[in-house]
């Protein structure tokens, strides 16, 4: 009796000994940005080989897209491309398929991670995020494997949105595409794109015809009304459309009238207003009315519209309220423009500013998306309470202003990811998904024209908030993740696969490129696979100079050149942007040295024979008299490697060091 006794304790503790390392090996919710809502774990992981297929069900083309998009993407990040098929899953498959669940709303899915992976989603933006966050998981697996667990996720907040300031700074259509993927990425699906705006004329010694003003739309109506140092043609705008369109994003376009319109009263003088500056339409001028009716008609009318989404930002915000005649136009101005957008069946946007501009002349509530940004301009309690659905964008927390000296240079994330929501705008906090605020946004505004910044500088900004607010608006007030290991683990993520507009290596080996001999109109691109090298590097070569013609490039990307001599007085130094930085270098003929180029976020370097010759660094540029009003003008360089220019010059031992964490 006893040895039955000590044989049957002996297997209940093997048994809760194997139940209990069962448990263990149970695993942990993986990091995805935005958080997963709900994660059970299971053991073990799904292998993901050559031989997995993605496979739709249904018929349906949309999912049909949905896997083709999920295997390209595969193959951009991990260079396998997994077949797609229609039907029968098997054994190893990754299977896409739509399910009505109410609990998970429109862009929210389930992944059940087991013998093989099944998605299952309510509509097919939730199976594409579904597919993001499988590629997230998959990019921090040296094996790429999967652990096996169901996921349950869905958003807190039905608009999650970015701005982006093309008025003041041109972003090239490239750009543009390469956000649309980033922002899908992360599952943020709207993207707000700011097409008109100015500079400010205190920086243009107070006079409107030197400040520069954009408008970024080829116009068949209006010919020369798109501005010439950068615009989007109506079919190129429409292709990005539907690129956005396939990865679940919406674009939103703003028109951004009366104020910020130096670039319409420049092309139509009579349309500036004379009492508050020409940044400001004439609200008393009939011209205006139908100068702006045209502008909308051209982009929102006909059967296949230049503007092709179900929304669109007719601006309308910080015009002058001096006297009540004015304030009463503003508010007629504002329901003309929002029922000329619903003529063409958009949901009209606008900028909050009925606090600002209070008045009697009526203002359309209903089905009028409202942008709440300052609270001084519209009050928020006081907009929901007429009826406003509003976007919680609240300056003083989310608005980017590059390298101006006031707002955010770079947002404070760790506030963000600790205090905000959507439901906080400004000083006010709501309840945590009011029915009213349908989502949150954060933007880059452009403001000092000219000042040097480029768009990887922007993105160097806009990536860590990119990050933050996803997390913020889809899961919402209580994150699991402490901020100190979200800070940490993002790093480890893709901007979007395919894409490294940072020129990003963290993680890599510190030299991550040297040849022997540089040879002219080589593609470097081809062996090393790196276009360029982001912030925190040193890129060194010797050289034996060979007396260059001006213009002569060492390194070209699509996005800069550096140069052995430059195009305007043959120093070394390089272009970006439309912006041409020199160092204050030139060689001698049949000059030998070793130059080493240092640049991070703040400065650029040259080094020759390892002595510091000159650091190009934030400049500040006044532009009156006691330098009142000033900017910074900035001269970072993300290094372009992805081919060689034609030199004479012999270079060799060229040698790439990354320095990011």
């Amino acid at each position: 009796m006893k040895k039955r006794f000590l044989f049957l304790v002996t297997v209940l503790m093997l048994s809760m000994s194997a139940n209990l390392f069962a448990a263990e090996k149970k695993n942990a919710k993986p990091f995805v940005i935005p958080e997963i809502r709900e994660w059970k774990g299971a053991a073990g992981e799904f292998t993901i080989t050559e031989s997995t297929r993605i496979v739709y069900s249904n018929k349906n083309t949309e999912l049909a897209d949905v896997a083709k998009l999920l295997s390209e993407d595969y193959k951009k990040m991990f260079g396998i491309e997994l077949p797609v098929a229609e039907g029968k899953a098997a054994k190893g498959d990754i299977v896409i398929g739509i399910k009505n669940n109410k609990k998970v709303g429109n862009e929210g899915y389930t992944i059940n991670i087991a013998a093989n992976v099944k998605i299952d989603a309510t509509t097919v933006r939730g199976a594409i995020w579904a597919t993001r966050t499988l590629l997230q998981i998959a990019e921090q697996n040296e094996g790429k494997n999967l652990p096996k667990g169901v996921i349950t996720d869905y958003p807190d907040y039905e608009m999650r949105s970015f701005m982006l300031d093309c008025g003041r700074k041109f972003i090239p259509i490239s750009f543009l595409h390469e956000y649309v993927d980033f922002m899908a990425y992360y599952k943020m699906n709207t993207f707000h794109i700011h097409l008109n705006d100015n500079a400010f004329k205190q920086y243009f010694n107070h006079d409107w015809n030197k400040t520069p003003s954009g408008f970024r739309m080829e116009s068949d109506f209006f010919p020369g009304l798109a501005s010439r140092d950068g615009y989007y043609t109506k079919e190129e705008f429409i292709e990005l459309q539907k690129h956005a369109e396939k990865v679940g994003v919406e674009i939103i376009p703003e028109i951004d009238v009366p104020a910020h319109s130096l670039a319409f009263s420049k092309f139509r003088p009579e349309l500036g207003s004379k009492d508050y500056g020409l940044d400001h339409l004439d609200l008393f001028n009939p011209a205006t009315y139908s100068f702006v009716d045209s502008l909308f008609m051209e982009y929102l009318g006909g059967e296949e519209p230049v503007f092709r989404g179900p929304r669109f930002h007719v601006g309308t915000d910080e015009y002058s309220n001096r006297d009540t005649a004015v304030v009463e136009k503003f508010r007629y101005f504002t329901d003309h423009c929002i029922r000329e957008a619903e003529k063409y069946g958009k949901q009209a946007c606008v900028w909050g500013a009925l606090t600002h501009a209070k008045g009697n002349t009526p203002v359309k509530v209903e089905n009028v998306l409202m942008y709440e940004w300052y609270n001084g301009y519209a009050d928020p309690n006081e907009m929901i309470k007429l009826g406003y659905d509003v976007i919680s964008i609240p300056d003083g927390l989310t608005y980017i202003v590059p390298a101006a000296g006031y707002y955010y240079d770079y947002l404070n994330c760790n506030k963000l990811y600790n205090e905000w929501t959507p439901a906080v705008i400004g000083n006010q906090t709501f309840k945590e998904k009011h029915p009213q605020i349908k989502g949150g946004s954060f933007a880059v505004w452009n403001d000092h024209a000219g000042n040097g910044i480029s768009c990887k500088d922007i993105h160097y900004r806009v990536f860590p908030a990119m990050q933050t607010m996803a997390v913020k608006m889809w899961t919402g007030a209580k994150p699991t993740v402490p901020f100190e290991e979200f800070d940490k683990a993002r790093l480890a993520l893709s901007d979007a696969p395919g894409v490294n507009i940072a020129g990003r290596f963290s993680g890599e080996k510190r030299t991550i490129l040297e040849l022997a001999e540089v040879k002219p109109k080589t593609r470097i691109i081809e062996t090393s696979g790196i276009r360029e090298i982001g912030y925190e590097y040193n890129v060194s070569f010797d050289i034996e100079y060979n007396n260059e013609r001006n213009g002569t490039a060492l390194f070209r990307s699509r996005d800069a050149v550096f140069y052995l001599a430059d195009p305007a007085e043959g120093k070394l130094g390089f272009s970006r942007d439309g912006y041409l930085n020199t160092f204050n270098f030139k060689f001698y003929p049949g000059e030998k040295a070793n130059i080493t180029i240092s640049g991070n976020q703040r400065e650029t370097k040259l080094y020759v024979n390892g002595k510091l010759v000159e650091t190009l660094d934030k400049q500040t540029l006044y532009h009156n008299e006691g330098g009142k009003d000033k900017m910074y003008y900035v001269r970072t360089l993300v290094f372009p490697l992805a081919k060689t220019g034609m030199f004479k010059s012999k270079v060799s031992n060229l040698k790439v060091e990354n320095f990011c964490k």
